[in-house]
């Protein structure tokens, strides 16, 4: 391999270096947690109990994460049919490297007494919209990376060198920044650059952290990757770009194998997308968990699936992407019987006595599944779709795949903002994501383990 070709890996891989931070901290452990205290203070405030309180806050944050999924499941295709047409990714990516730098750096705004929440919640989820349609233009840039028995390896390495620049940014606000209710960080000291605890703005300070660490980290991704030039040369018009679209969204239905494989994933991604979100919050919400206990539980998540997420990597490649998520899927379904089984209280039922830390260890261990499986199932995910994917078209099938993921991306979101409304319980809101997960297992059994890319390449 050559050494330009090395440089292009790697900068293609310090993409998830540079946006992994946003699902670590922001999504998952810091801003999601913090940003779920907020407004279930906001609400306390506003006259409901402490239960509804909570109840309200999660459901506030899934019908967010469901606005900006079916925004994201319906501009993919058509934004990755136009910059396949133009053969241009890289101004796609500039446009919402912007746009997620701005947004994130606001979420400082957001004060303990959730006061201006619901403009929060806009920033942050505009914020998510930039990230996953960057993300979705840089998986285009894969199928060109390397061959297809490549591929799963290149994958897996991107995404566990990812899961690492979350491990490191986590260590970071957590040593130097986000405070716990005594006020100090994890080192015993107040937040660095004299931020207030008592207004929380070393744990506030995750927004321009992650806007930071993105607009630095990115630096080699704008070095080293280049669009194709013998890329693109189609008519770029709406009328074309949409009719060329059109064409590729009716010809699924004849593909068994990418048809199976985008509706399964479209299914076990939602769900895991549902853990990664919910995880957190649950940890608030369920185990009264403060911010640096939910950091912690985050470092041992990310750290289990930065590991195996590059073993998985290396299992792709000697046997191919779908037993990796096959195996995956079923971990994240024993985890998720155990959360909505689980409380401070009991556990399946089993009362537990008063002050016990079982809980406790138990959900350390299902974070480091979720991190470990989830990192597995990202990143056989797209290896998969690398091998469903026409070589001239990798934009819009990634578009493609961006909606299968994120088409139904409201249903986990509203399926928990359902049933919890409906138990007041937030444990029992997790119970659609076992459904989800075994639906999508259930449709892998009609994917080809080979894709069919090989059809193009013949």
């Amino acid at each position: 391999m050559s050494t330009v070709s090395k440089k292009r890996i790697w900068g293609w891989m310090a993409f998830d270096w540079a946006s992994q931070p946003f699902y670590t901290l922001g999504l998952t452990f810091i801003f999601g947690p913090y940003f779920a205290v907020a407004a279930a203070e906001y609400f306390l405030n506003s006259g409901s109990d402490a239960e509804v309180a909570k109840a309200n806050a999660q459901s506030l944050w899934s019908s967010g994460q469901t606005v900006a999924g079916l925004l994201i499941a319906f501009t993919a295709p058509f934004l990755g049919a136009f910059a396949d047409n133009s053969g241009r990714k890289m101004p796609w990516i500039a446009f919402f490297s912007i746009i997620y730098v701005i947004a994130t750096a606001m979420l400082w705004g957001l004060t303990p007494d959730g006061a201006n929440v619901i403009w929060i919640l806009v920033l942050f989820y505009v914020g998510f919209i930039a990230a996953e349609s960057a993300l979705n233009f840089t998986n285009a840039i894969l199928p060109s990376l390397g061959t297809k028995d490549e591929i799963g390896r290149i994958s897996g390495s991107g995404a566990a060198f990812g899961y690492w620049g979350g491990v490191t940014a986590l260590f970071i606000m957590l040593l130097l920044f986000a405070e716990n209710e005594q006020g100090v960080t994890l080192l015993g000291n107040a937040p660095l650059f004299g931020l207030d605890p008592e207004m929380r703005e070393g744990t506030r300070s995750v927004g321009p952290f992650i806007a930071f660490w993105f607009a630095l980290f990115m630096i080699p991704f704008w070095l080293w990757v280049r669009d194709d030039p013998k890329l693109g040369g189609k008519p770029t018009d709406i009328r074309a770009v949409a009719g060329e679209l059109w064409e590729t969204l009716k010809s699924v239905k004849d593909r068994k194998s990418l048809l199976n494989f985008l509706v399964g994933s479209m299914f076990y991604r939602d769900a895991l997308n549902a853990l990664y979100a919910f995880g957190g919050v649950y940890a608030a919400l369920v185990l009264d968990w403060q911010t640096i206990d939910i950091g912690i539980f985050g470092i041992i998540a990310a750290i289990a699936a930065a590991i195996t997420t590059w073993l998985a990597g290396l299992a792709d490649q000697r046997m191919g992407p779908k037993p990796v998520i096959k195996m995956s899927v079923w971990a994240l379904i024993v985890v998720s019987i155990i959360i909505v089984g689980m409380s401070r209280e009991a556990i399946f039922g089993i009362p537990l006595a008063e002050g016990s830390s079982l809980p406790d260890i138990i959900f350390f261990v299902c974070g480091a599944i979720i991190g470990g499986a989830g990192g597995a199932v990202y990143a056989s995910s797209r290896s998969m779709m690398v091998r469903h994917t026409h070589p001239e078209r990798p934009a819009e099938a990634f578009g493609l795949f961006a909606l299968s993921g994120k088409a139904t991306a409201f249903l986990a979101p509203a399926f928990i903002t359902l049933f919890t409304y409906l138990t007041s319980n937030n444990q029992l809101g997790f119970l659609p994501v076992i459904f989800l997960f075994l639906v999508g297992l259930f449709l892998l059994r009609w994917v080809n383990p080979q894709g069919d890319r090989d059809e193009w390449e013949t």
